[in-house]
């Protein structure tokens, strides 16, 4: 999926393509967006093929979506990719988060396969890292946000997606599964990476 972001600052719109394959993180950063940022889909445009992510580093992939959408429309674009990072497994799923346990990019085996392997690990500290690459009047800007927590022994709350349930954030009592989208924009990897996206946006609105 490719969404339009129209920015109307100081009577000036300014527009910037967000690609993403996943209508979930388009909630998300839609959900965190003030009231002169419109979010339009590019479906409207018969654009429905995906994206390819091919690279060993969350930073890689961003800037591989971000380079190809570029280059196809010739407009300033964003793409994001994200990963958790588990410390007892050596940083995995890292960037195989979404196909942890196979191509379906099933959640609910991706936190069966994540669960299993930590089922004898005391240590269960892990980080959700985004990395945000935009292009932006044809120079490259990089955004990384992190938020740090602990895997929890079983899944809980029906909220979010991907890892959300099993996934307790430092100085939280529940899950990213259990907070509704404004509370866990607040704390979130992909809502701080966001959070500078949009102040650098704010920063620079002339073409």
């Amino acid at each position: 999926m490719l969404i339009l972001l129209s920015i109307n600052y100081k009577n000036q719109l300014l527009k910037i393509i967000f690609a993403s394959q996943n209508k979930h993180k388009v909630e998300e950063i839609q959900a965190q967006l003030t009231s002169n940022i419109q979010v339009k889909s590019l479906l409207d445009l018969n654009y429905v093929d995906e994206l390819e992510e091919t690279q060993e580093t969350l930073q890689g992939n961003a800037l591989q979506k971000v380079r190809f959408v570029h280059q196809k429309f010739r407009a300033n674009t964003f793409a994001d990719d994200t990963g958790l990072e588990v410390e007892a497994l050596n940083g995995e799923p890292g960037v195989y988060s979404a196909r942890y346990a196979g191509e379906a990019k099933s959640f609910d085996a991706n936190m069966d396969k994540l669960l299993l392997n930590l089922k004898d690990k005391e240590n269960r500290k892990a980080q959700f890292r985004t990395v945000i690459a935009l292009i932006w009047n044809g120079k490259e800007h990089i955004f990384e946000g992190i938020c740090e927590g602990e895997i929890t022994l079983a899944k809980s709350g029906t909220k979010g997606f991907g890892y959300d349930p099993i996934f307790k954030p430092i100085g939280f009592d529940k899950t990213f599964a259990e907070m509704d989208l404004a509370e866990k924009a607040r704390i979130s990897h992909r809502g701080k990476a966001v959070a500078k996206l949009i102040e650098f946006l704010n920063r620079n609105n002339t073409d």
